[in-house]
């Protein structure tokens, strides 16, 4: 980088190596990642210098919020460490909406910002210091698991990792670590590079795991519920294994789609919002929640009755009962509990017969599909013969993306990323700019022309790092989610038909290639197939409106019914 910016740190480039800023740099290495996402700014400039100097990858983006949604992105496709670098001031408290994201959805994230210079700050007094805030760190507490505000540059390196292993200890989720910035570029000795601290294991309760055996050998008609804590902890194949010696069907949320391979016998082919899912957890006599808290989204607003019995593994005892009583709670790690609960565990008959109710279901799925709106069986069908193809598939908040969210194939764990923990629109397009440094393969970023425009100076990011991106951004003239509220309201559309741009033109003003298609059939699937053949970024848009899913809360078939 520039010698100026060394120089306006007050430090000699040859000694560099004991800044805070390198203390910093230190830790994240420790912590295992090897790429960053950030925006630079006059107080963080010390950080860009000492990631150059560490080999560290830095990922510019064009606005900071596209910084966390691009960590947010990687640590979903990873289940690793992302981290976004910020400046002081508004540029932390740009983050704020894609930080609330990753709360909600678990994603470990870390985002590193400046603050005023500690020389400057006088405590409880506002000064007018350039970006100063009151309470920069405040603003981040009801977004995070955790703020970590370092003292001296000495604490840097200490601050970073422990910072870090806090956004990754399940329950997984985002963490400050605020900054002075004067420390950046003080003295920070030379910290010794050890690996950061792993948790210790938890032992499984054995009385826990004793009741819910018994909760096991009870049941006739158990049904797995398998969230996004499932997902996280890698128990994929336990879960399988341990619906299949229960013969109990399972359903994935929407955090925890891609747990079991789309073959697996015992999978449900769709979410609990259709009436053929629905009929399996009315059925059930016990339900086994692995790694979920039975969230409104889910549930419906938990119109879905309470079970007869409720089983729930979590790392959270609080977060498994606060929505539906469980009658036996194990606390720890889904994969930890599970094989423990799988030990001497008996296989049940039942399977064969399962299996045929569970094809007569998907049946039922696709024809629900299909004359729901056979535009979005379409979408599906053309997406479905892609999903191997496909490293992830990142679903914003817009109908199409609804669409895949709730009835895509998801060809296997961490292929999917929805924003559906906080909602926030602009999420997908963003956040693939993180996924495609995962080592997946290419990112598809399926989006609505409103939320794309939140974060389309991305294009930029996209064209000058030659990611391997697809995007789908499906134009229907405006925000179709909300225009169908309103005309199902029966009151007039306002605020949701909007001007929108020449999306191909401008796409190739950012030297990405683009073309347009009109909606979902045959030429739409011909040229998704070919833009996954591509090296860098990719742009296809597609004419085309869509109805709503039933899996989106207007629809919710329970609501008609008297649910809540």
């Amino acid at each position: 980088m520039a010698s100026s910016a060394t120089e306006a740190t007050g430090v000699a480039a040859e000694d560099r190596s004991g800044t805070g800023a390198d203390a910093l740099v230190a830790a994240l290495r420790d912590l295992g990642v090897q790429t960053v996402f950030g925006l630079p700014g006059v107080h963080n400039l010390a950080v860009w210098e000492a990631a150059d100097a560490a080999g560290l990858r830095v990922v510019g983006v064009r606005h900071e919020q596209a910084a966390v949604y691009a960590a947010d992105g990687y640590a979903r496709a990873t289940g690793r460490l992302g981290v976004a670098v910020v400046t002081t001031g508004p540029g932390a408290a740009n983050t704020l909406g894609a930080t609330g994201e990753a709360m909600a959805s678990g994603a470990p994230v870390l985002v590193v910002a400046t603050d005023v210079p500690s020389t400057l700050r006088r405590p409880g007094v506002y000064r007018g210091v350039l970006h100063e805030t009151r309470d920069q760190a405040a603003m981040f507490a009801p977004v995070t698991k955790a703020t970590v505000v370092s003292a001296a540059a000495g604490d840097l390196h200490a601050d970073t990792v422990r910072a870090g292993s806090v956004a990754l200890r399940a329950s997984t989720g985002p963490v400050y670590l605020g900054v002075p910035t004067d420390l950046l570029s003080a003295p920070a000795g030379s910290p010794g590079r050890a690996p950061a601290p792993r948790d210790p294991e938890q032992p499984v309760d054995g009385d826990q795991l004793a009741r819910a055996r018994e909760l096991l050998a009870g049941a006739r008609r158990p049904l797995v519920w398998a969230g996004g804590g499932a997902l996280r902890s890698g128990a994929g194949d336990l879960v399988g294994e341990l619906a299949e010696r229960l013969a109990a069907p399972v359903v994935t949320t929407f955090g925890g789609r891609g747990l079991l391979p789309p073959d697996h016998p015992c999978l449900v082919p769709g979410p609990p919002h259709v009436p053929p899912v629905g009929r399996l957890w009315d059925e059930a006599d016990l339900v086994v929640s692995l790694g979920s808290d039975l969230d409104g989204t889910n549930t419906q607003n938990w119109a879905m009755p309470r079970p007869p019995a409720l089983l729930a593994v979590n790392v959270d005892a609080a977060d498994a009962a606060k929505n539906y009583p469980a009658d036996v709670v194990v606390t720890g790690d889904v994969a930890a509990v599970l094989g423990a609960l799988l030990d001497g565990l008996p296989q049940r008959d039942g399977l064969p017969a399962l299996r045929e109710t569970l094809d007569a279901t998907a049946q039922e799925v696709r024809a629900l599909v299909r004359a729901d709106e056979p535009r979005a069986a379409e979408l599906l069908d053309a997406l479905d013969r892609v999903s191997d193809r496909t490293g992830v598939l990142l679903a914003d908040m817009c109908i199409a993306g609804y669409w895949a969210a709730g009835f895509a194939r998801v060809p296997g764990p961490r292929r999917l990323a929805y924003a559906l923990g906080w909602g926030t629109l602009g999420y997908a397009f963003p956040a693939a700019i993180g996924a495609a440094l995962a080592g997946r393969g290419r990112a598809v970023a399926l989006v609505g022309d409103g939320g794309f425009l939140f974060a389309c100076g991305e294009l930029a990011t996209l064209a000058q790092e030659q990611l391997p991106v697809t995007t789908v951004l499906v134009d229907d003239g405006g925000y179709g989610m909300l225009r169908f509220d309103q005309v199902h309201s029966g009151v007039p559309t306002r605020g949701v038909d909007l001007v929108t741009p020449d999306f191909v033109a401008l796409a190739r003003s950012f030297g990405v290639p683009a073309r347009a298609v009109d909606g979902f059939g045959e030429e739409f699937a011909a040229a998704l197939s070919e833009s996954l053949d591509a090296t860098g970024p990719d742009v296809l848009v597609v004419r085309a409106a869509l109805t709503p899913p039933p899996s989106t809360s207007p629809r919710w078939y329970r609501r008609r019914q008297g649910g809540s």
